[in-house]
């Protein structure tokens, strides 16, 4: 019992990472709050390295998903006929909102529900690692992530096995 209670604990401090992590990469973007994509990115950057080497079964960099992201911000400005922000605006929309609980966008919401879902299913045995994250977000069908994900051509049934494995193979150090 005492095994669980530190796991939860390191669990509990992944979140932690995890969250300011995606704020960090949101604000680099020019976003006050975290979207999934920007989950993934903080995911991809754990030390467990699982998110990473389940990318790299599937043949793609993490830097390959950050230029996807890119990519979709740059589409999506495109569709809206901004061919770019002013810098003044971008430097505004990266400041963080002002006090209050930590917020996210709704599907990092849904990212952190999905992922809640999946560790408790395994029943915690293992830490929560960055290919968790990968496969909670695996049941996504819309999205910033999801598109970036589909720009580098990655089925996300396959990116679901690879992060299984990635899981299953995982020992601790």
């Amino acid at each position: 019992m005492f095994d669980r209670i530190k796991q939860r604990l390191r669990d509990m401090g992944t979140i932690k990472r995890l969250c300011e992590d995606a704020e960090k990469h949101a604000n680099a973007d020019g976003q006050a709050q975290a979207g999934a994509e920007h989950f993934i990115l903080a995911a991809l950057d754990l030390p467990d390295g699982t998110a990473r080497q389940a990318l790299q079964r599937l043949n793609v960099a993490p830097e390959q998903y950050r230029a996807a992201i890119a990519r979709q911000h740059q589409e999506a400005m495109q569709f809206a006929g901004v061919a770019a922000l002013p810098e003044q605006v971008q430097q505004d929309a990266a400041l963080p909102p002002a006090g209050g609980l930590y917020q996210a966008q709704a599907s990092a919401q849904a990212l952190i529900r999905q992922l809640n879902e999946r560790k408790k299913e395994e029943g915690g045995a293992l830490p929560l690692l960055g290919a968790h994250v990968l496969l909670a977000m695996t049941s996504a069908q819309y999205g910033t992530a999801v598109r970036a994900l589909r720009l580098l051509d990655i089925d996300l049934a396959a990116l679901a096995e690879a992060a299984r494995s990635e899981i299953r193979a995982f020992r601790p150090a």
